[in-house]
């Protein structure tokens, strides 16, 4: 059975800690829902998670997965989907070949749906033709959503999925949630609106949000608005 094991986990930039240490555990059918005020790290802990950002300290193991290449998956980051604050998909290219791109780059071993049946999940209609850059925003992140349904992946790592979503289009992505756990998928999702997991774990990091940002080892604390402000990516 897949299981994420997070242990003595601290996230942040260079030595600089946002959040942490951090343990908890994730098994196949389970959603973990990660909750806090802005700077509380949220983001930081899911790209960290996605490996786009080295952990500063502790370790998150990985077992009961397999990679692409068929041996057991070492990093999360090959058994995922990350969607972040950006729908990263391109503006100028038509929303069918966008999800092709995502299906040639992520899929492991096939069996997603179609891009048609993937968007008419979402409550979208057949858009495939159309650039990505001339639909409205709810309908860009519902498209953009999409890629998770045409590449299947076991863990969907998800940064305020529901943003720009109204609220008929928020509860039909939980049911895709949904669909995705009872399949034996994973959920580590950060967010401020409900996501309609009403069995997920839950993660707070408000306690680590005092307003300053600790340095592993000796140094110094950060204030946290100057930090947002030079680098912006809290």
């Amino acid at each position: 059975m897949l299981t994420i094991s997070v242990e003595g986990l601290s996230v942040g930039r260079g030595r600089t800690i946002a959040a942490g240490p951090l343990d908890f555990r994730s098994s196949a059918g389970e959603a973990l829902v990660v909750t806090g005020p802005n700077g509380a790290g949220k983001s930081t802990l899911l790209r960290t998670l996605a490996g786009l950002l080295p952990p500063v300290a502790g370790e998150v193991v990985i077992e009961g997965a397999l990679a692409a290449d068929g041996e057991a998956a070492r990093t999360l980051a090959e058994i995922s989907h990350y969607v972040g604050h950006r729908n990263a998909m391109k503006p100028g290219v038509t929303v069918g070949r966008n999800l092709d791109f995502w299906r040639a780059s992520l899929s492991l071993a096939g069996g997603g749906l179609s891009n048609r049946d993937a968007l008419d999940a979402l409550g979208l209609p057949d858009l495939t033709g159309l650039p990505f850059g001339y639909l409205s925003a709810g309908q860009q992140r519902r498209a953009s959503l999409a890629r998770l349904l045409v590449a299947p992946r076991d863990v969907w790592i998800l940064d305020e999925p529901t943003a720009a979503l109204d609220a008929d289009a928020q509860v039909r992505f939980g049911e895709v949630m949904g669909r995705h756990l009872s399949a034996g998928g994973i959920v580590l999702a950060a967010t401020h609106q409900p996501l309609g997991l009403d069995e997920a774990k839950r993660l707070d990091l408000a306690a680590g949000a005092a307003g300053t940002r600790r340095t592993a080892g000796a140094g110094p604390t950060i204030d946290e608005r100057e930090l947002a402000e030079a680098e912006g990516w809290i």
